[in-house]
């Protein structure tokens, strides 16, 4: 039986994961869940599996959560220090890294340091720190299962192949609500409708990313760690229908694609089942006859600059990806605030990459604090020089 932990238990990819877990009692034990601060979710998920350590955001919702459940038996834990115990916990042997944003950092490194499987969902993770995270693992001898979609394609259409006999990764990208607007629409975007994801269901920050195909540059940096391949082999093709997940294209010519309708619960379960497939009877299964066409564009990066400004962060290297994602992050927050217009996120973010001192992502107190200047600078602080 595997036994399991959930870093962002009431996040979507939480939710999926432990509907899953549900599914297969005989299999899946959940021992740990971490939250933020959605206490009704998180109450109906310690009801019915019973964790022994829950960790919530602060101390005062702690003392809530608890007043609220007299009848459950385990500990509640908060902050970094309630994450770091989740993901370190010593019963078990798998930990969904699902946190939205570079929170999911630290807690995921004590998992990958306490010898934990890694199921690798929060895809900042591998944006602020891919080069430490890998050498982490490979250190630990910790196995890393991506359960993003495109990643987790990916990893299923590699099935084993050595790398070097990989001339391309292709990662495809719906393309967002705003696939077909032209650059005057996009100046009038709400929050709105920026939340209106054609296809997937998400939360909010992974969905105006995706809008902005910021999202999709993410995934290239976290594929370059990920997979250890070049930059210049990792490509991004938009295809609205969702029905084909990834590519890899080998040296030989041969593209090997991975196919399914568009729902969390298949990387889901992959990864916590690797390397046995669960049954998911479920799920819809894919009619290509009703699906009709596939189609497949090339992204626009007049419209969407975001995508542009991941790769030259992925090419300058050190802490400039960091600096992207906190950028980003905050951009983000501010949109959905109503501070801040959908085409302004772009131009915030590369004037907070362009003013950003990199240097060698060394060590973590190094990437966390370029991080923490990108969000100071990105919160109104007119960018500087110096990284810090």
């Amino acid at each position: 039986m595997r036994r399991i932990a959930i870093l962002g238990a009431t996040g979507s990819v939480g939710v999926t994961t432990l509907d899953v877990v549900s599914r297969f009692p005989d299999r899946f034990k959940v021992v740990a869940l971490a939250a933020g601060r959605n206490l009704t979710r998180l109450r109906e998920q310690m009801a019915e599996f019973q964790p022994r350590l829950v960790s919530v955001q602060s101390a005062e919702v702690a003392r809530d959560l608890r007043e609220t459940t007299p009848a459950f038996r385990g500990e509640i834990v908060w902050g970094d220090e309630g994450l770091r115990r989740v993901a370190a916990h010593p019963e078990t042997d798998f930990v969904v890294s699902a946190l939205v944003g570079a929170v999911g950092l630290v807690p995921t490194l004590e998992a990958i340091r306490a010898g934990k499987t890694i199921g690798l969902a929060n895809k900042e993770v591998m944006v602020v720190a891919g080069e430490l995270v890998t050498r982490e693992a490979a250190a630990h001898g910790v196995c890393i299962l991506p359960i993003d979609s495109e990643h987790n394609a990916i990893f299923q259409a590699l099935a084993n192949h050595p790398i070097d006999s990989v001339r391309r990764i292709i990662l495809t990208a719906s393309g967002g609500p705003f696939l077909h607007w032209s650059i005057a629409d996009l100046a009038r975007v709400t929050p709105t409708d920026a939340l209106q994801h054609p296809t997937w269901k998400m939360g909010s920050k992974i969905t105006i990313d995706s809008a902005t195909l910021m999202n999709k540059g993410l995934e290239v940096i976290e594929a370059r760690w990920l997979f250890g391949v070049d930059t210049s082999r990792i490509s991004v093709i938009v295809h609205p229908q969702s029905v084909v997940h990834s590519m890899v294209e080998f040296i030989d010519g041969s593209v090997m694609a991975q196919l399914a309708v568009p729902d969390m619960a298949i990387p889901v379960a992959y990864a916590l089942a690797y390397p046995t497939r669960l049954p998911l009877p479920h799920l819809p299964v894919l009619d290509l006859a009703a699906t009709g066409s596939l189609d497949f564009l090339g992204p626009d990066e007049t419209k969407f600059p975001c995508l542009g400004l991941a790769y030259r962060a992925l090419i300058r290297g050190g802490t400039a990806p960091a600096v992207l994602n906190a950028a980003n992050e905050i951009a983000v927050e501010r949109f959905l605030a109503g501070d801040l217009a959908f085409v302004e996120i772009p131009r915030l973010v590369g004037e907070i990459l362009d003013g950003h001192e990199i240097r060698p992502a060394d060590s973590i107190d190094t990437l966390l604090a370029a991080d923490a200047w990108a969000r100071q600078a990105a919160r109104g602080e007119p960018p500087q020089r110096a990284a810090m």
